[in-house]
């Protein structure tokens, strides 16, 4: 039995995820994304006690570590490797992007094409196919009416995410489409029971997020 928590914070909504290989077997979610340091804690030994289940039964904690909010992120992060340390077990990171990507399976399209606002015409995004290989490794990009074009010149393209309102606006081609889709840690669990089964496991000691960007502050004055 592999049994592994799936922990994401990467964007609006926090959520954990239980699962048993393939199944999940509890979830919680939170919408506020201002309180996810403060819920994620308390949700994670909710989820235990409400199954009748000891940590230490975990095999293995899987957080999305990016691109997404900064503080989102390090929330997420620093959350996963406390509890791998803690009970000396195995982390594993599972990209934003293709966690997003992961719940578009079903589109009637070539490629799929996840996007994470990232403020002002800049999103966070890459391009996969079916099988969620990279057809364009995720990266931040300023959306002009021209961009993907030569994918687009080739391939149907769903975009979807909480960027892509802004791209709509922006793009006029027969080969794009957009859906309205939201990604939860119930969409990690085929992903990170793969890398599981792989041992496909991220250094505990170096694993950081990846924010996509440089941070940067803002001086009150």
């Amino acid at each position: 039995m592999s049994l592994i928590l799936n922990i994401d914070t990467a964007v609006g909504m926090a959520s954990v995820c239980l699962a048993e290989n393939e199944k999940a077997i509890a979830f919680k979610s939170n919408p506020q994304q201002k309180d996810h340091a403060a819920w994620l804690q308390p949700a994670i030994k909710e989820i235990f006690a409400e199954q009748q289940l000891s940590l230490s039964s975990l095999k293995a904690v899987a957080v999305s570590y990016g691109p997404g909010s900064y503080t989102g992120l390090r929330v997420g992060m620093s959350a996963a490797k406390g509890l791998c340390y803690a009970l000396e077990i195995p982390l594993i990171t599972v990209s934003s992007l293709k966690m997003m990507a992961s719940t578009a399976l079903s589109e009637q399209t070539d490629l799929l094409c996840p996007m994470i606002d990232a403020r002002r015409a800049e999103v966070f995004t890459a391009v996969y196919d079916k099988q969620l290989n990279d057809v364009l490794r995720p990266v931040n990009k300023i959306l002009d009416s021209d961009s993907f074009s030569d994918l687009l010149a080739q391939y149907s393209i769903s975009f979807f995410g909480n960027g892509s309102v802004k791209f709509r606006e922006m793009l006029q081609h027969p080969n794009a489409f957009f859906s309205t889709i939201e990604a939860n840690a119930k969409h990690m669990i085929l992903l990170s029971l793969d890398k599981f089964q792989k041992a496909d496991f991220a250094d505990l000691a170096y694993a950081e997020p990846f924010y996509g960007k440089d941070f940067h502050s803002t001086s009150v004055k």
